[in-house]
């Protein structure tokens, strides 16, 4: 009989492998993978992974790392993924967490377990042996950047467009794009990088929203702007950074309308930030034309909103992700439209024992939250507190979700959200008192 169950050596489940191994707590960490790092391992043999070759993170070093293993400080500001792998590796080893991770090992099954408990499953990928053991608790630490999120409905005449459809799950280099033309659907991080990149080599490339967005530049007078944003230092409430913030955009870059791009409906950090130095230089170059949402396919043209169209070689949707959890059965945990009920973003109420970390959307960087995950749940764990009632959790989560839809856009990319620097205190007080803090959204 186990003690916990960690599924995943990614991001967060290495930060859990770690706390918990400083607790002394016993653990079994499994991972799909033949290497730890998840979604930044490039090429994961998990076959899970989103990176692309010239990704580098869009929060700063400093906001990313994990609070017991500070990265280098011959690291740039924004590293690549190469360089946040060798981190990760370096992590594990100088803990010495590597040998206590099952690798190549796919968990197929958890199942509550009668008079408490569940029951893994694993299945090793190389034999395809299968086991089952009790644990106490269970950490799901898989991820939520693998499972590709496709327009639903399609758009009319997808399924008769003579060009090529992918999702950006699957970009990985420019080489398939030089002299085709390009359209990339989306306004997040990945449809800037990618459009930014394929205008580099295409013969043409679009880039086609449904709403506009508020674009911030990696850094603001010289100065991470996450350091402006999120990290200790940005002090005052959340009213006043988004003012602050709305005023230096407004000094250092204009009106993104400036551009070319629509006005957002919304006002800035009302939706996820999309993050780009390039994206302003290459519409301001012509090299990107902008076109609004996708209307309907005929043969090789794609059909856009305003009655415009174009002839397209390659479609790439940068449409997001669903949260699955393959291993979980729906009387467990439902994630339909991409919500989640959990106390604080980690406890299933009706479910004890049951854990998630890392299922987060941050305003900032997810790493040194699920490592703040990982210290709550140890506590969980060892009985230093206790959860209120399932009544009281099933509140908390009911007025986290009323916050995001007073704060945020409505999307199915806004339903984990929670802003770096108040989440970090909600754990904190979580930690030290059993009482109900407030949500981790700010309300206005």
């Amino acid at each position: 009989m186990g003690e916990v169950c960690i599924i995943g050596a990614g991001s967060s489940g290495i930060a859990a492998c770690q706390v918990l191994a400083e607790r002394g707590i016993g653990f079994d960490c499994f991972e799909v993978g033949s290497e730890v790092g998840g979604n930044w391992r490039y090429g994961n043999d998990n076959n899970m992974s989103s990176a692309y070759r010239s990704l580098h993170i869009n929060t700063s070093r400093q906001l990313m790392q994990y609070a017991s293993y500070p990265m280098p400080e011959d690291l740039p500001a924004y590293p690549s993924h190469f360089q946040i792998a060798r981190y990760f590796d370096d992590f594990v080893d100088h803990f010495g967490l590597r040998e206590r991770i099952t690798f190549r090992t796919e968990v197929t099954a958890v199942r509550p377990a009668p008079g408490g408990g569940y029951e893994v499953t694993t299945r090793q990928r190389d034999c395809g042996t299968e086991h089952t053991e009790h644990y106490h608790s269970v950490l799901v630490a898989n991820g939520h950047h693998w499972n590709p999120r496709w327009p639903d409905p399609a758009f009319p005449g997808a399924d008769t467009f003579t060009g090529e459809q992918v999702h950006s799950h699957h970009y990985r280099e420019f080489q398939p794009y030089v002299g085709k033309r390009v359209l990339v659907l989306g306004i997040g991080n990945s449809a800037c990088d990618i459009a930014v990149e394929t205008s580099r080599v295409a013969e043409r490339t679009f880039l086609a929203m449904r709403r506009g967005a508020h674009i911030l530049p990696k850094y603001l007078f010289g100065v991470p702007t996450d350091h402006l944003t999120t990290s200790p230092v940005a002090k005052g409430p959340f009213w006043l950074r988004r003012l602050t913030l709305r005023l230096l955009l407004a000094v250092a870059r204009g009106r993104v309308t400036g551009f070319g791009l629509p006005e957002p409906d919304h006002k800035v950090l009302s939706a996820h930030p999309t993050i780009s130095d390039d994206l302003l230089t290459r519409l301001g170059h012509g090299d990107i034309a902008v076109r609004p949402n996708i209307a309907r396919f005929e043969g090789d043209t794609v059909h856009f909103v305003d009655g415009s169209s174009e002839r397209i070689d390659v479609v790439v949707y940068c449409t997001g992700y669903r949260i699955t959890f393959p291993f979980l059965d729906e009387s467990v945990i439902t994630s339909a439209d991409n919500e989640v009920a959990l106390f604080h973003r980690v406890v299933p109420p009706d479910h004890p024992g049951l854990y998630f970390l890392g299922l987060i959307q941050p305003l900032g960087a997810i790493m040194p939250l699920a490592e703040a995950q990982s210290h709550w749940i140890a506590d969980l764990i060892q009985g230093r507190v206790r959860l209120p009632g399932t009544a009281a959790m099933h509140r908390e989560i009911r007025e986290y979700r009323a916050a995001l839809r007073r704060r945020y856009v409505s999307s199915k990319r806004h339903t984990i959200q929670v802003d770096f620097l108040d989440y970090l205190a909600e754990l904190r007080r979580a930690r030290a008192v059993d009482s109900r803090p407030k949500p981790s959204v700010t309300v206005q």
